[in-house]
């Protein structure tokens, strides 16, 4: 599983022009899922995101997590699936999903995926698997991590 995590002031998703998922302060994530991804690599990846330290302390210094973040409210979670971040980009001019998992496979593990934040949490607001989606945020910082397990 590969999460591309970027701390944001704000970001929405729109799918035909509504707004489907929003948040303020928080983390915006997009998530790739692979062949070979399984519930112990989503709960893995969930403890990795909610507890990784990317939010500034009193000293200005990243040591807060998005659930710390907010006065001690929290930050908001967005998470949008995206199945071109698994691709082999190491040969040619053209990207290869070869290394992504099939649509099938990689919906039910978003959605799994999803759940196991819900459960740790709070529930995320979400992409739509397989929508055209229409992603808009306020890159804070910048701040911005590849996570992969």
């Amino acid at each position: 599983m590969i999460c591309l995590l970027q701390r944001v002031t704000q970001a929405e998703v729109l799918v035909g022009g509504e707004v489907i998922g929003q948040i303020s302060p928080g983390l915006a994530v997009l998530c790739g899922f692979q062949p070979h991804d399984d519930a112990d690599s989503l709960k893995r990846m969930a403890h990795k995101l909610l507890h990784y330290r990317v939010f500034a302390d009193d000293n200005d210094k990243m040591n807060l997590n998005v659930q710390q973040t907010q006065q001690g409210e929290g930050g908001g979670v967005l998470l949008v699936p995206q199945f071109t971040l698994p691709a082999d980009t190491r040969k040619g001019l053209r990207p290869s999903f070869h290394t992504s998992a099939p649509p099938a496979q990689a919906e039910a593990l978003f959605e799994q995926f999803v759940q196991e934040i819900t459960g740790a949490y709070r529930p995320p607001q979400t992409g739509r698997f397989g929508a055209d989606m229409q992603v808009s945020l306020t890159n804070d910082g910048p701040v911005t991590f590849w996570l992969e397990n």
